[in-house]
């Protein structure tokens, strides 16, 4: 009986320390690239609450954009891996789709380019401060340069990752943590010896340590032994339109899946604007510190699709149920110690963010300190939701789960979110509460489909 028991709970005990091996450094990847944004809230709120309302409104145009390009190249992952499954030692069929997702950032950068150009416009014209719109405006034009070289940088560690290889691309990522950081504070505040640019002098930096993340992992893939061997910049220029499609035909749904995601943070964003610059404020502190947190599960999701890719290359169920659900137990048990971390020690957690010695601060701690309670709540389904995405994205299932995302964010949630901020006056608690409720009926929806997989005839 004990022997039955034992052989029964190996694979998980398998799955666990695969996962873990290979989300760690995935995830520390993408703390790595919050902590550039981190970094620019923190220098910005030092410059002064203005200064960091302004960055936080350019930060949402981006990101907007950003999160839309990274859903697209996302599309690399769970084909590199499914491709893997098949023909571990597969060369010619992984270069291709390598190849053509970079494509795709291409494709997708250059009209990103034109809109992010005009932000400032865009943000005037749904009743943002102008004031505020053009600080905006100078920071989103030097930020946007990094786009394209960060969506190549995420083909690039898809790449990686699907070879089960990830740790250099937390490297690479933790050296543009520190340049970003240096960079920022001498073209903020004009250390260094460099010009005093502010808001401009931020988005400089950031585009800069964007680029120094796709030049890093670059070199590596063209030095490294386990890498060098798919000669994955040889003949760049040879189309292969079948695959060109496929990256648009898998990638598109999960690019609108994300996107509807981070544009109802945005929308909440624009919502507290009408509230006041205070509210803008306490709001960026909220999010950025729930962003990090978010990074854990993402990256348990980013592992998740590859594991679960690879056990449907092979056309295993029982590994497809084994991976989904070991990802799904370590996304949501992570966040559930975060929440109560939120909850226990908020003052401390808004206090990283302000100089407590302005004035203007002293009306922003209590407002980030009251988003953060709801902002624990909802810790949990966020883990639960971005985690069962990453389960179905295994499978090559995002159409179904883009409409969900549709449903719950922009329905649901946003629904919510204006009833309670404006129609009872809820203000900015009011807000988040709608964003908790828009992700939970999302994580619902997106768990209840992983459990029906077979019937669907998702997993054959």
């Amino acid at each position: 009986m004990l022997q039955d028991r034992s052989s029964k709970r190996a694979p998980w005990r398998a799955e666990v320390r695969a996962t873990l091996a290979l989300a760690w450094p995935l995830i520390l990847t993408n703390v790595a690239q919050a902590l550039i944004h981190a970094t620019d809230v923190i220098l910005l709120g030092w410059a002064g609450s203005r200064t960091l309302a302004a960055g936080t409104l350019g930060v949402n145009v981006y990101n907007a954009f950003l999160i839309f390009g990274m859903g697209l190249m996302t599309a690399a992952s769970p084909m590199l891996a499914r491709e893997l499954g098949r023909r571990r030692h597969s060369v010619r069929d992984v270069r291709r789709t390598v190849r053509q997702a970079m494509w795709a950032a291409f494709a997708i950068a250059i009209p990103v380019w034109v809109i992010l150009w005009n932000s400032g416009a865009i943000l005037v014209a749904i009743g943002q401060e102008p004031a505020l719109a053009a600080g905006a405006q100078s920071f989103v034009r030097a930020m946007q340069w990094g786009l394209l070289p960060y969506l190549f940088f995420l083909v690039l560690r898809s790449f990686i990752a699907a070879l089960e290889r990830p740790i250099w691309s937390f490297v690479v990522g933790l050296a543009a943590v520190a340049f970003n950081a240096v960079a920022n504070y001498g073209l903020i505040f004009g250390h260094f010896g460099l010009p005093k640019l502010g808001l401009q002098g931020a988005g400089i930096g950031s585009a800069c340590a964007n680029t120094l993340m796709f030049a890093g992992l670059a070199a590596v893939i063209l030095l490294h032994p386990r890498f060098r061997r798919y000669r994955l910049f040889g003949r760049f220029w040879r189309s292969d339109w079948e695959r060109f499609r496929e990256i648009w035909r898998l990638g598109l749904p999960i690019a609108v899946t994300l996107g509807l995601e981070i544009t109802i943070f945005n929308a909440a964003v624009f919502l507290m604007g009408l509230i006041g610059a205070d509210s803008i404020a306490a709001h960026a502190i909220a999010i950025q510190i729930a962003s990090l947190t978010f990074m854990v599960p993402m990256g348990l999701a980013q592992a998740v699709t590859v594991r679960v890719g690879l056990a449907y290359g092979r056309s295993d169920r029982d590994g497809v149920t084994v991976a989904g659900w070991t990802a799904f137990a370590l996304g949501v048990g992570f966040m559930s110690l975060t929440a109560l971390a939120m909850l226990a020690i908020p003052g401390q957690l808004v206090a990283l963010f302000l100089n407590a010695s302005d004035p203007a601060s002293v009306r922003v701690i209590p407002l980030a300190v009251s988003f953060l309670f709801v902002a624990a709540i909802f810790q949990v389904v966020d883990g639960a939701q971005v985690v069962a995405a990453g389960m179905l994205r295994g499978l090559h299932d995002t159409k179904v789960p883009m409409a969900y995302a549709a449903f719950g964010y922009w329905v649901i949630g946003l629904a919510v979110a204006v009833g309670l901020a404006f129609g009872l006056g809820w203000g900015g608690i009011g807000i988040w509460t709608g964003l908790a409720t828009g992700l939970a009926s999302v994580a619902l929806l997106m768990v209840t489909r992983w459990i029906r997989r077979e019937r669907l005839g998702l997993v054959t």
